[in-house]
């Protein structure tokens, strides 16, 4: 990790976990490495349900493992999707090796639509590998207060199914010493990823 450390720019921890407008936030180019988290962030002691109905303790389930943690939704018009695209391709282009090393954790922010159907057939359209979590509002506000990032609002639609949700729009790094010391801002392109991603599982 301390690899990766040195590759990322120095940053207000702030501007690294702003909440989007609409799920929108402004690329952040000039920190696309990643912003350095100090100290770094513990897991939360949170249990979710993943898209088989199985119970996932988020703390104790990726114990000792690499892996990425977005907060997002389904139904999100671009900041979600073109995350977990640019992961999802970065991925395609690591060795085996690496690749078998990092997980992509999805927490949904809105369980009313993201039913565990909805949430597994859009990250099958990623990479089918991609772990889908859902929990209650409370588990999921304790979850995003203990990680330093925006709580979820809703901003109302048309109608009760056309609502949008404002997010975090950060990607959090978590090494195999259980703590997240990066923020991936939205605008972290597929070739950052592929630089990244290796530094992240060989610290």
């Amino acid at each position: 990790m301390a690899r990766l450390l040195t590759r990322v720019a120095a940053a207000v921890l702030a501007a690294a976990l702003v909440l989007g407008t609409a799920c929108r936030g402004a690329p952040l180019r000039s920190l696309a490495d990643g912003l350095v988290l100090e100290p770094g962030f513990p897991k939360p002691a949170v249990t979710l349900t993943d898209t088989e109905g199985r119970p996932f303790r988020l703390r104790e389930d990726t114990d000792g493992q690499a892996f990425l943690l977005f907060f997002g939704y389904t139904h999100c018009p671009d900041v979600c999707p073109v995350h977990m695209q640019n992961i999802a391709a970065a991925l395609t282009r690591l060795p085996p090796a690496v690749r078998r090393k990092v997980r992509v954790l999805f927490v949904t922010t809105d369980p009313a639509r993201d039913t565990p159907a909805v949430l597994r057939t859009w990250l099958d359209h990623f990479d089918p590998t991609f772990v889908g979590l859902r929990g209650d509002s409370v588990t999921i506000a304790e979850s995003l207060r203990q990680l330093h990032l925006g709580q979820p609002v809703i901003q109302p639609g048309s109608d009760d199914t056309t609502y949008t949700v404002g997010h975090s729009a950060s990607v959090l790094a978590f090494s195999s010493d259980n703590l997240a010391h990066v923020a991936f801002p939205f605008g972290t392109r597929q070739q950052d990823w592929v630089r990244n991603l290796p530094l992240l599982v060989d610290p």
